[in-house]
């Protein structure tokens, strides 16, 4: 298991341009246990899990249209297509799909 959420937490650094901290904060523990889950020492509850694979999922998508600094920037900000609100929020309170229509539109943008 730790080898997944390893390879799942490198993915979102590597494509996603995010840090300890940015899965720290979206997972909502600390920086530390973040670093115990790459260690192997400990795995993430599932509830968490299914966050981290929401959220690298969503990164993937976002990789069509942006380079990882973008990305990160992207979901820690408020955005328009989201009413305001920030795409790490919604991830971790299970509204990804909200999250996954706004990339939609983006695509829809860059034809316009």
């Amino acid at each position: 298991m730790s080898n997944a959420v390893t390879k799942t937490i490198d993915d979102l650094k590597d494509r996603g341009g995010l840090k300890g901290v940015d899965v720290a904060n979206i997972a909502r523990v600390s920086k530390a246990t973040v670093t115990r889950w790459l260690a192997g020492t400990h795995s993430p509850r599932p509830s968490t899990q299914l966050v981290l694979s929401d959220l690298r999922y969503v990164v993937d998508k976002l990789g069509e249209f942006y380079t990882p600094d973008e990305i990160r920037v992207w979901l820690n900000a408020r955005n328009d297509l989201l009413d305001g609100r920030r795409a790490l929020d919604l991830i971790h309170e299970g509204q990804t799909e909200i999250v996954l229509e706004a990339v939609e539109r983006l695509g829809d943008m860059s034809y316009l």
